[in-house]
């Protein structure tokens, strides 16, 4: 199996261009909020159970997506890059394809902060991210998470794991456009007939 892993700041765009990669290529998309969400209905984000359960919820989801026939899964991510344990997560949640002789990409996105503040609060973002529907507080925490992390690598906070790295600038893109670029730059197979998948 091959795993992309798609990530970037909040709001940069890494659910709409993952369902635009899933729509053209045999793939299919996990977004981060596909666990998040529900684990919120139950848990507070900062209580040790949330995060304990989201990352076994991830583990366990590309584990069976591993031995089932899938043969590639886009997972999106943002990734504080400045925390080991945020590389070490990555690493974990990419083990089952690694053991089981799989490819493992890393995809970033790129956006600026006007561009990203821009993007928070469409329609798609609020149906598929209830816990975004607040969008002044969603709009702030784009801010916050901007401040305190390191949200984007650079020649100061170089790519920190082995896997292969690349960097898609998608301030001025559309999610179609971008899937076609990482389509293009990662060689993924598409659909055979061309179809667009919805």
């Amino acid at each position: 199996m091959h795993l992309v892993n798609l990530f970037g700041p909040p709001a940069v765009g890494k659910m709409s261009v993952g369902r635009e990669l899933a729509a053209r290529t045999p793939y299919r998309l996990f977004s981060n909020h596909a666990t998040i969400e529900p684990l919120l209905e139950v848990f507070d984000w900062e209580m040790p159970s949330f995060g304990v359960l989201k990352t076994e919820f991830r583990r366990r989801v590309i584990e069976e997506a591993v031995a089932s026939d899938i043969p590639g899964l886009i997972f999106t991510y943002v990734w504080a890059l400045e925390l080991p344990e945020d590389a070490q997560t990555v690493e974990s949640l990419a083990g089952p394809v690694v053991e089981a002789g799989g490819k493992v990409d890393c995809v970033e996105l790129y956006a600026d902060l006007s561009t990203r503040l821009s993007r928070e609060g469409t329609p798609e973002r609020l149906a598929a991210k209830p816990s975004k529907r607040d969008t002044e507080w969603a709009r702030a925490n784009v801010v916050d998470w901007n401040e305190r992390h390191v949200l984007s690598t650079s020649s100061e906070t170089p790519f920190p794991l082995r896997f292969p790295h690349t960097v898609v600038d998608n301030t001025h893109l559309s999610a179609a456009e971008t899937a076609e670029e990482i389509i293009a730059r990662l060689g993924l197979p598409t659909n055979p007939d061309g179809r667009l998948l919805s």
